[in-house]
């Protein structure tokens, strides 16, 4: 199931006890209600031939009660999923990509480049926030950050050279924009999707009041680029990043994983309890049908 995890994973430890009384209550030797002790052998097997006394117990009745507390346990761990609902307090450790929709990208390959790679960095980013800004000579914001990665998607899909209704590169927008974004979480990384165009000092200005804020800087860079288009400085992302790396676009997995691995590390736990839905209560209940053949058994 696509972002599942676990809220109390340390409940999994109570399985290695369980599993030793699954094998001891499977190999435990035949009982006949405590006779078996007092008994000759011989005359065990005959008052049980004579229907006197019970036999074992089959192996289904004898794992009724482990199976129950098996059932106990995985839910008390706490298996959650996503949740699309999330509060708006689920913006914390947020991820914003700022896509360039600047006439050097827009009019050539460089957009489906930057679709896929936003696309793809949305879709693997599930469970962290994840917000999009447009900019060309201006920025403007798309999408605050969401855990509705469905209608993100669709609305990086709609992009075209058409969007932003002003030319010009001004990645300093952007991270401006971000900057008042991401002002005040604890966490969170800001990912240039563009072609290098338009860095200036402005823009290395607002990368360094970015980074100040406790705001990772990552870049990924567009191998392609309108007909005409001047080409910028191959490093020059690489004066933008603050804290994180400038890679190109293809390797947005790779970038991906960084993320993924960094926000969940220091994740709230309350801010995460509300970020998930969690199963364990419905997967407890499972604990119920061998109880009630146990108690069936005693009436």
């Amino acid at each position: 199931m696509d972002g599942l995890i676990l809220l109390r994973p340390w409940w999994l430890l109570a399985l290695l006890p369980l599993a030793g009384l699954i094998l001891l209550r499977a190999a435990r030797a035949p009982d006949a209600g405590g006779w078996e002790r007092v008994m000759g052998r011989d005359m065990l097997r005959a008052m049980q031939a004579l229907g006197a006394l019970g036999g074992r117990q089959p192996l289904w009745m004898r794992l009724l009660a482990p199976l129950a507390l098996a059932a106990l346990i995985c839910g008390l761990a706490g298996p959650a999923v996503p949740r699309s609902d999330a509060p708006v307090l689920a913006q914390a450790d947020a991820v914003v990509l700022a896509l360039d929709l600047s006439p050097s990208v827009a009019q050539g390959p460089g957009l489906d480049q930057a679709k896929l790679a936003a696309a793809g960095l949305a879709q693997a980013l599930s469970g962290r926030p994840v917000g999009l800004l447009l900019f060309s000579g201006e920025a403007f914001t798309a999408a605050a950050p969401t855990l509705d990665v469905g209608s993100l998607q669709t609305q990086i899909g709609v992009l075209d050279g058409d969007t932003m209704p002003a030319g010009g590169s001004r990645p300093a927008a952007a991270i401006g924009m971000a900057a008042q974004m991401l002002a005040g979480l604890p966490r969170a990384d800001l990912v240039l999707i563009s072609d290098g165009g338009g860095i200036d000092r402005q823009a290395v200005a607002e990368a360094d009041r970015l980074a100040a804020q406790g705001v990772r800087l990552w870049a990924l860079r567009l191998t392609e680029r309108a007909a005409e288009a001047p080409a910028a400085p191959p490093e020059a992302l690489d004066r933008l990043v603050r804290g994180g790396e400038a890679m190109d676009w293809d390797r947005m997995d790779r970038l991906a994983a960084r993320l993924v691995r960094s926000g969940g590390s220091v994740r709230d736990p309350v801010l995460q309890a509300l970020q998930y839905r969690d199963l364990g209560p419905w997967l407890a209940m499972l604990a119920l049908p061998p109880l009630l053949v146990m108690l069936r058994r005693l009436e």
